[in-house]
Formats: structure tokens, C-alpha cells, sequence
């Protein structure tokens, strides 16, 4: 029998195309959501599970199935919102993430969990590209509460021994590349962003052009959502070592590149204007991934220009 793998946030962005990823390589995949997978994922996971992961019926999963490894995507996942409710963001991340971690090691299930951490653990990072042994000074509670788990899970790996990975993602952007899985409506990065304003004929808002970089605009580090799902498919292998990883290409690209871009590729303009910064957003934040890389021998496989005309015919679909 294939080897069954657990995947929290299923029906989302990052859960749905590792569930894709981890189908392709023949895995056998248990999903489990708070929402109800969308139709083009409907069928996908071998089981699927329209539960809290933390409540007791999610938690049962864990016994029923003791799953090779779990790829822990639930959570809540804006910088923004986190600002004004931190409490939720707290109780979402660390608290339901806690009970899922007691869980395991109170009943020593053998499993590996990936945890999706983020980039925003590192906060206005004190060089770029960033390297795990940055520091890690979190500006919003999304960030801070994606580095408690991170903390959580060394320690609990030297006092239970839970074999854990945390992957800081990189602005995961794009789309499958058959168009199989995509973003819904209404995601946040600029990429949906401009490439929804488009579609639907409407004004996108930059937000700041003031910033210290050459065009005044951010810089990020973007990571097609595949290149990221085949990562989670590498660390199916738990003879690689426990840790944190980065998943980034040390390439930044302007938030004005990445208008540029879009106009490049779809043949549309895009009507802008120019708002206020939000807050919590740094000015550059860029990876090395150099740590994945030795450790899997895992490459990006797509250019930023790959992921826009993705994720446009994902769109257009």
C-alpha cells in the first residue's frame, strides 16, 4: 500500500497543489480542511475530511491513519488582518497547532510534520538575501506566531524526539502548470492582485512607492507554488535531516516589475494607482535557500515570468 500522508488546509492554495504533487508521486493523501475543497479539487485526496484539525474528530485522524508524514498548511495566513487581531492568530496558528503536536507525541505516532512557516518569521531582515541563521525579529503576529511554532517544534523535537521540518516560504505565487489548481478570487499578493485588476477591469492599488529600493516600490522573492509543492514531495524522504528551511530564489522583483510583467504577458494595461504602504511590509526580503538546496539537491524550476503566465491561464480557465 502507498504511503499515506496528511495534509491540514487541504482545500487551500499550498495544501492543494501539494496534494497534486504528492498524487502525481503515488502517494496515498488524507485531506482534511475546515472548508470544503473547491470543485477542482473535489476527489483529489484519496479521503477527504471537512474538519478542524485540532478538534477531537481531526485529531482521531491521526490514529486512524498514522500517516508517513503530515504537511500542516491550516492556519491563518495575512500580515495585515494579524495586526488588528492577534488574538486569532495566536489561537489559529500556535494554540490548534499545539494541540495537533500533544496529540502526537502523547500517543508516539511515528509520523515526520512539514510545517508551513513563513518568511515573515525574519520581520525587516538585517541582510538579504536571508539565510536560516538570520535573526528572526517578526514585525506582525502572523510572523510572530509562525516562529513560536517554529520554537515549539525544537523543542519538542530534543524532549519527544518529533521529527519535524519547517519550510519559510517566499511569496509562493503562480499556478499549476496544467492549470489544475490556482488561487481562488480575492488572494491577497500583488500577482492575483494585478492579474484579477485585469480581468476584471478594475483600478489596482500599488501599496507605497516610497520605499528605499531603485523604484520605490517592494522587493520580494517569489516562489512558484509548484517548485514549493515538490519540496514538501522531497521531504516525504525522513533520512534528510530535521530542521528549518528556506524556499526562495535569492531573485527579488519590484512590486512595478511585476506590473510590468503582467501588462507583458496578458497585453492588457494595467490601471494603477498609488496608495499607502501597509504595515508590516518590509522593503526587500529575499532568500538563500542554499540549505534545501545541499540538503535535497531541490532547484526552482519556474522564472517569475513562468509564474504569472500561470497563474493568467489559471484565471482565464
Amino acid at each position: 500500500m502507498s504511503k499515506i500522508v496528511l495534509v491540514t488546509g487541504a482545500s487551500g492554495y499550498i495544501g492543494g497543489q501539494t496534494m497534486l504533487n504528492l498524487k502525481d508521486a503515488g502517494y496515498m493523501v488524507v485531506g482534511v480542511d475546515t472548508a470544503a475543497p473547491p470543485d477542482n479539487l473535489r476527489g483529489l485526496p484519496d479521503r477527504f475530511y471537512q474538519e478542524d484539525f485540532s478538534k477531537s474528530h481531526g485529531l482521531q485522524l491521526l490514529d486512524q491513519f498514522t500517516p508517513w508524514a503530515i504537511v500542516h498548511c491550516a492556519g491563518s495566513s495575512l500580515v495585515g488582518p494579524s495586526l488588528g487581531r492577534p488574538s486569532d492568530y495566536y489561537h489559529n496558528n500556535f494554540v490548534k497547532t499545539k494541540m495537533f503536536l500533544d496529540r502526537i507525541v502523547d500517543h508516539k505516532i511515528d509520523t515526520r510534520i512539514i510545517f508551513s512557516s513563513s518568511a515573515a518569521c525574519y520581520g525587516e531582515p538585517v541582510m538579504v538575501p536571508c539565510a536560516e541563521v538570520d535573526p528572526c525579529e517578526p514585525i506582525s503576529p502572523y510572523g510572530q506566531s509562525k516562529l513560536m511554532i517554529e520554537w515549539m517544534m525544537q523543542s519538542y523535537s530534543r524532549a519527544y524526539n518529533l521529527d519535524y521540518m519547517a519550510f519559510r516560504y517566499f511569496n509562493a505565487c503562480g499556478a499549476d502548470s496544467q492549470a489544475r489548481h490556482g488561487q481562488r478570487s480575492g488572494a491577497t499578493h500583488i500577482i492575483a492582485r494585478v492579474l484579477e485588476s485585469i480581468r476584471d477591469d478594475r483600478e489596482f492599488v500599488l501599496n507605497g512607492d516610497d520605499y528605499p529600493t531603485e523604484d520605490g516600490t517592494c522587493i520580494r522573492d517569489y516562489v512558484h507554488v509548484e517548485d514549493i509543492a515538490a519540496a514538501h514531495v522531497q521531504a516525504m524522504d525522513r533520512s534528510l535531516p530535521a530542521g528549518v528551511y528556506n524556499l526562495g530564489t535569492k531573485q527579488g522583483a519590484s512590486n512595478r516589475e511585476i506590473i510590468q510583467l503582467a501588462q507583458e504577458i496578458t497585453g492588457k494595461t494595467v490601471k494603477f494607482s498609488v496608495g499607502p504602504r501597509r504595515a508590516g511590509d518590509p522593503a526587500v526580503l529575499t532568500a538563500s535557500a542554499d540549505r534545501w538546496i545541499e540538503t535535497a539537491k531541490w532547484q526552482p524550476q519556474w522564472t517569475i515570468r513562468d509564474m504569472i503566465s500561470h497563474a493568467w491561464a489559471w484565471y482565464r480557465r
